[in-house]
C-alpha cells in the first residue's frame, strides 16, 4: 500500500541520515555514495559590502554518483523495463472501506448546496439594486 511504501522510504532516509551523523559513508549500489565532508575554516567576502569575513569550519553532506548512474544519465547505458508490482488481495479490500466512509459523508453536502443557492440569490438581488 502507499502507507507501507512511504514508511519504507522514510526508514531508508532515516538510516542514511543516522549513519552520516555518525560519520559513516553510505553506499547504494549502482546509485551512489553519501558521505560527510569536513570543510576547513576560511576567509570569505561579503558580496554586498565587499568586506572580508571569517567562515567557520563546518560539516557538509556530499553525494557522489556511482558509475552505473552516470552511464544511465549520459545515455551510455539504457534502463530495462520498470519492475511491475502486483497488488495484493489485502490492498483490494481497503478501497471498499474507504468507499463506505465517503458515502456516509455525502449527506452534509446538501446543506452546502442550500447555502450556495442562498448566496446566489443574494448576489442577484444586489445586482438588481445596483442597476
Amino acid at each position: 500500500s502507499k502507507k507501507e511504501a512511504a514508511h519504507a522510504v522514510d526508514v531508508v532516509f532515516d538510516t542514511i541520515v543516522r549513519a552520516m551523523s555518525r560519520g559513516e559513508d553510505v553506499m547504494i549500489n549502482d546509485f551512489g555514495k553519501f558521505k560527510k565532508v569536513d570543510r576547513k575554516a576560511r576567509m570569505g567576502r561579503n558580496p554586498f559590502t565587499g568586506e572580508t569575513i571569517k567562515i567557520k569550519a563546518s560539516k557538509k553532506a556530499r553525494f557522489l554518483p556511482a558509475k552505473g548512474l552516470k552511464e544511465v544519465i549520459s545515455g551510455d547505458r539504457k534502463l530495462g523495463p520498470a519492475p511491475k508490482i502486483e497488488p495484493k488481495a489485502v490492498a483490494k479490500a481497503a478501497p471498499k472501506k474507504a468507499a463506505k466512509k465517503t458515502a456516509k459523508k455525502a449527506a452534509p453536502k446538501k446543506k452546502a448546496k442550500k447555502t450556495a443557492k442562498r448566496v446566489v440569490k443574494k448576489t442577484a438581488k444586489k445586482a438588481k439594486k445596483r442597476k
